[in-house]
């Protein structure tokens, strides 16, 4: 695996070892990242990378100019993936990692009022819980105004998530073996003047 884009360009990624995790594939990575850019300026955004694995999106992101990015990943080897790779593309200063459950780190991020401009959920394909994160994200209000959540599923899973309140389904692509999803959080009304 590589950064495809942005300052690290090139640079190798490396995957937790054994089978728990799969990495999303170049070609998805790709895929999720050239519709994003027509879509969102990266400069100065921050990121969360929900299962997270080797952290490839999150470090993506970074790549291309986001200001900061939190990772999410309840396996100590991913975990440690993670830091070689933001070690190594000299990324760990706009970076953080919480090493526990999915739900857990949510509601502490909402706890401290966290706020993402781009969440990226890509669950493991044999328990898939893109739609309760999703929800959860929503719910909770980590998405920031105008933010966008992007779900990558198996092409063969249920249908993906009908968007929860406040948030609108703009767009559902098929890439080789990945369905990616693309949510988005409509900004707040300005309040009308009289």
């Amino acid at each position: 695996m590589r950064v495809i884009a942005g300052h690290a360009h090139g640079r190798r990624l490396k995957a937790p070892r054994g089978l728990r995790t799969r990495p999303t594939s170049a070609r998805a990575r790709e895929s999720i990242f050239s519709r994003l850019q027509v879509l969102i300026d990266f400069d100065g955004i921050c990121v969360l990378d929900v299962f997270a694995g080797s952290g490839s999106l999150g470090c993506e992101a970074l790549s291309r100019g986001a200001a900061r990015a939190t990772f999410i990943d309840s396996s100590r080897a991913a975990v440690r993936a993670i830091e070689s790779n933001l070690r190594a593309l000299a990324m760990e200063d706009r970076s953080r990692i919480i090493n526990t459950d999915v739900f857990r780190a949510l509601e502490a991020l909402c706890a401290e009022n966290a706020r993402f401009d781009l969440i990226f959920v890509d669950a493991p394909y044999r328990n898939d819980l893109s739609d309760d994160v999703v929800r959860a994200a929503a719910d909770l209000g980590v998405v920031a105004p105008e933010g966008w959540i992007v779900v990558g599923q198996s092409k063969r899973a249920a249908p993906p998530p009908e968007p929860p309140a406040g948030m609108v389904r703009e767009k559902v692509v098929t890439v080789g073996d990945h369905r990616i999803a693309f949510y988005r959080r409509p900004g707040e009304s300005a309040p009308s003047g009289n």
